[in-house]
């Protein structure tokens, strides 16, 4: 998911809370300004940083030198971790620079020619043309906040976007498409018009909020315009719409400029300065109703394994165990079955490994948002969320190689050696072909988000030198420690399994235990497939957390319910299908992705198409193994416990 927003929700644990509070943690200083500078408190230059852009009708980013624009001649990137370089976020200086607390009221930063004869300039206008017709968005930084394009939207509500288009286009048939419709002037035929000005208002808090001193800016806004400047030389930053023709059939100059205004404003807090964003979001009455759906559907679930438990198993249970031995064989259902419900199942090493990764991937899910939740993984930070799953999940291989190992010798298998490769690399290295194949689609297109070499080393590195040989760790003190003893002993000739009704049948089974499942996620999924292909802020996490829960929930309840009622029909193949039960939620994932690309998005190519697809298959597989993984341990625990107070000679 996409993580811009560097304001911090934390949610009460023991209730649902319904407010929010923004709180920066140490190491995240504020920067102090001032009109005379001084090095030890403060400093007067404020410097823009220009990120990425990127466009909802297309998935491939670019970095800010791939188009034409103006250029820093001292240019600087600062250091980029993890999730930054695996986001393809690439910062860097920008010629657009000021002084505190001075207007401008027009400068010129620089001045593009465009000469018909030269194939060079012909193929930067071109690329240029084709950044406004997909709607590419600028995104600028300024003190760690977003510079935002604030506007007025229907039912007079103002919205604040923290990017701002490259231009836009007026086609063939006169039709405005996408930012052309807010200005009437915009009016020529098969013309693009090009935002060359922006008019920057920066507003700052007057004085340190603990000893009344220094300045601290608490807000950035801009609003684009595009200016045909009658003096290249001396512009004035008024005059017609800067228009491109469709067709290159004249020399072009294209000047940009800028103006910036500061505005002082000792009502916005610090602390609270990504207010106006978040509240131009207005997503939490929705968020309120995905939560009480899925607590519908986790009461529902409650209710119904409530019911089995404390009446019908309890009832079947001391009524079994006041039998005699004669009366018992007579008896139907699930504790007919005693002697075959934990015989060992087909292909138990590859169950044993998907159950070794699912274990990973839910302790690093689990720790990543909990962390993300109580605002310690700091979005102001960038990367760092995506930074901290992934170290994470490198240093959990040894729950991943202990779970798995001791299962498979549950299982009775006795090949550790393939298993824990298997563990190490088999979904490891399934994700990362798919990676390096996305990869090299962005490579080839020059997208910003092709990982460099140097990452993709380092990455492998991660794997083989830190994950590999602690899944091999976790393996040995797994194998070490002897299977998991079973409550019942195993016959050794294994019992016909009765003629199934339709709904008993493995397939059904699995199909419609999905369904549960997703219903709790997919208004949130929405949210999180925004977030990450129509760039827009996620900063919900306490409502992430809590759907986690109930998600984690909802799997387990679902997979017992079906597990008793298979059982209940005699057929005791339950391992398999516990795991692909909940994991079939994955399904239901991936048949909204392909709704949600058809229905919401507007992205045009192949090459976009394929990066879509092949990204939304590698979250496929991992909530595969997830969901899957919880469906399974819940159902192991509910088998467990059930035979284990049943009395069997």
């Amino acid at each position: 998911m996409k993580l811009l927003n560097p304001r911090f929700i934390f949610w009460l644990s023991l209730t649902l809370v319904s407010s929010s509070f923004g709180f920066y943690l140490p190491g995240l200083a504020p920067v102090s300004f001032c009109e005379k500078e001084d090095a030890k408190e403060c400093q007067k230059e404020i410097q823009l940083f220009v990120n990425r852009l990127d466009s909802v009708e297309s998935v491939l980013p670019y970095e800010y030198d791939a188009f034409d624009f103006c250029k820093d001649m001292d240019e600087k990137r600062p250091s980029e971790n993890l999730g930054q370089v695996l986001f393809g976020e690439r910062i860097e200086t920008s010629p657009y620079k000021f002084s505190f607390k001075v207007d401008k009221p027009c400068v010129k930063v620089c001045t593009k020619s465009y000469d018909t004869g030269s194939r060079e300039d012909k193929l930067k206008l071109d690329f240029l043309k084709k950044g406004m017709e997909l709607n590419y968005q600028h995104h600028w930084i300024v003190d760690n906040m977003p510079v935002t394009w604030c506007y007025i939207v229907e039912d007079n509500q103002k919205v604040c976007n923290p990017g701002f288009p490259i231009g836009c286009l007026v086609n063939q048939e006169g039709k405005p498409k996408d930012a052309c419709v807010i200005n009437a002037d915009f009016n020529k035929k098969n013309t693009f018009y090009i935002f060359n000005h922006v008019d920057i208002t920066i507003v700052y808090h007057s004085g340190d909020e603990t000893n009344g001193m220094n300045a601290r800016l608490v807000a950035a806004t801009l609003e684009p315009k595009s200016i045909k400047h009658s003096n290249d030389d001396n512009p004035t930053c008024e005059g017609t719409p800067m228009d491109i023709p469709a067709d290159f059939s004249s020399n072009l100059k294209v000047t940009y400029s800028y103006s910036v205004t500061f505005k002082q404003n000792d009502d916005i807090r610090w602390a609270s300065r990504w207010d106006y964003i978040l509240v131009s979001m207005p997503h939490t009455n929705i968020q309120w109703f995905s939560i009480m759906n899925s607590l519908v559907i986790v009461l529902f679930l409650s209710g119904m394994v409530a019911m089995i438990m404390l009446r019908t198993l309890h009832k079947d249970i001391a009524r079994y165990n006041q039998m005699d031995q004669e009366e018992a064989q007579e008896e139907s259902g699930w504790k007919q079955v005693h002697g075959d419900v934990f015989r060992p199942p087909r292909m138990g090493m590859l169950l044993s490994v998907f159950l070794g990764q699912g274990t990973q991937v839910f302790i690093m899910t689990f720790i990543t948002l909990f962390l993300a939740c109580l605002g310690f993984l700091s979005p102001a930070n960038r990367g760092a969320l995506m930074t901290c799953a992934v170290v994470l999940w490198v240093l959990l291989g040894t729950p991943a190689g202990y779970v798995s190992s001791r299962l498979y010798k549950t299982f009775g298998g006795e090949n550790w050696k393939t298993n824990v490769l298997l563990t190490a690399f088999l979904c490891p290295g399934i994700v990362f072909v798919d990676f390096f194949f996305m990869n090299l689609i962005l490579w080839v297109e020059g997208s910003s988000a092709a990982v460099p070499f140097g990452t993709l080393v380092a990455i492998l590195a991660l794997w083989f030198g830190i994950s590999v040989p602690l899944t091999f760790v976790g393996a040995y003190f797994g194998f070490k420690k002897p299977g998991i003893e079973p409550p019942v002993r195993t016959n050794q000739i294994p019992r016909q399994i009765p003629q199934q009704s339709f709904f008993t049948k493995p397939v059904p089974g699995i199909i419609m235990g999905g369904i549960l499942p997703f219903g709790c996620i997919f208004i949130q999924l929405f949210f999180i497939l925004n977030s990450i292909w129509s760039h827009q802020m996620y900063y919900m996490f306490g409502f992430l957390f809590l759907v986690f829960i109930i998600l984690v929930i909802t799997c387990s309840e679902a997979t017992v319910l079906l597990c008793y009622f298979h059982l209940c029909a005699e057929d005791y193949n339950w391992w398999w299908r516990s795991f692909l039960t909940s994991g079939f939620t994955a399904v239901y994932l991936f048949v909204y992705a392909v709704h949600y690309f058809f229905s919401k998005l507007q992205i045009i190519g192949a090459a976009s198409t394929f990066l879509y697809f092949g990204y939304t298959l590698i979250m496929v597989l991992i909530f595969f193994i997830f969901t899957g993984t919880i469906g399974f341990f819940a159902c192991f625990l509910f088998v467990n416990k059930i035979y284990s107070v049943l009395k069997v000679d």
